[in-house]
């Protein structure tokens, strides 16, 4: 399917910060709450060249479980010098695991609390310390309520915290106290310097939908004003809660579009999609173009 073009060139080493590979050589759990169709890293490829993006972060999906084999052969398969992953371990983890995947170009651990999670949250606090001296991240995926009442440990972490999909925050508006108790203590966690927040799945909780998901926008706008230092963008290409017919199914190149829906500066969508991955995911500099000519 031909996906929409994004309104404004795209920067050298632009990068999807959130995808995932299912490939049918690897099976899926037995047990998976998600079962999504194939998605192969050939088919990212042409999602990958028809938007101008260059790098990529596979990220662990929970139908694999610990079984990490998948999102590696696709980090493998790019090549590190363009992609990352974040993966899914046991809870005793050893170093020597640890540093095992960080040479296949693992840079974080997931805990997906919001769907059939291999990690609870018990585990994230354990495993911290392990991360630390490997130089990764812990990145969450939970409901914004399940990150406010987690926001304590999560100050104490010693490793950078990655919150998915907009730390899926409602738009707080009127009296919702709960909305706006969530995006306090999720603000809170950006302004102590430590927590980073993914521009990425805007169908996930968008009541207005497609194209524009509209209602979206002034939890995208805050972040960006809060911390535009500390945020990266990604697709969540194939988009699995839409695959399983829990969301209508968003064209990535819309997503990508977003930025220019949120943000008219191309400063700040350069931090977006080249500054902030490079930073966050240990990527080599992206040479000038002048200097690659």
């Amino acid at each position: 399917m031909a996906s929409d073009q994004p309104p404004f060139a795209m920067p050298a080493g632009a990068c999807d910060c959130h995808i995932h590979i299912n490939d049918p050589r690897f099976p899926y759990l037995p047990d998976a709450e998600l079962k999504p169709p194939l998605a192969t890293v050939e088919d990212y490829r042409r999602i990958q060249a028809r938007l101008g993006l260059e790098r990529v972060v596979v990220v662990q999906p929970s139908s694999y479980g610990v079984d990490n084999r998948c999102t590696l052969d696709a980090v493998g398969r790019f090549g590190q010098a363009r992609a990352r992953a974040v993966v899914v371990v046991p809870p005793d983890a050893s170093p020597a695991l640890l540093r095992e995947l960080h040479d296949q170009g693992a840079r974080g651990v997931r805990f997906n609390l919001a769907r059939g999670a291999a990690l609870g949250s018990a585990s994230i606090e354990a495993l911290a310390p392990r991360l630390a001296d490997v130089g990764w991240h812990v990145q969450l995926h939970a409901q914004a309520d399940t990150i406010a009442a987690l926001a304590p440990m999560l100050r104490r972490l010693p490793v950078p915290v990655v919150l998915d999909h907009l730390a899926r925050l409602p738009h707080a508006d009127g009296a919702d106290s709960a909305a706006h108790a969530a995006l306090a203590a999720v603000r809170g966690l950006l302004d102590q310097g430590n927590t980073w927040i993914k521009l990425s799945g805007a169908y996930l909780d968008s009541r207005s939908g497609p194209p524009a998901y509209e209602d979206r926008a002034p939890v995208a706008r805050a972040l960006l004003a809060a911390a535009p230092e500390r945020l990266v963008w990604g697709t969540d290409w194939p988009h699995p809660a839409a695959s399983a017919g829990e969301r209508p199914m968003p064209d990535a190149g819309r997503l990508l579009g977003l930025l220019a829906d949120w943000t008219s500066d191309a400063a700040l969508r350069q931090r977006l999609l080249v500054d902030n991955p490079q930073s966050l995911y240990g990527f080599d500099p992206v040479p000038s173009r002048a200097s690659s000519a």
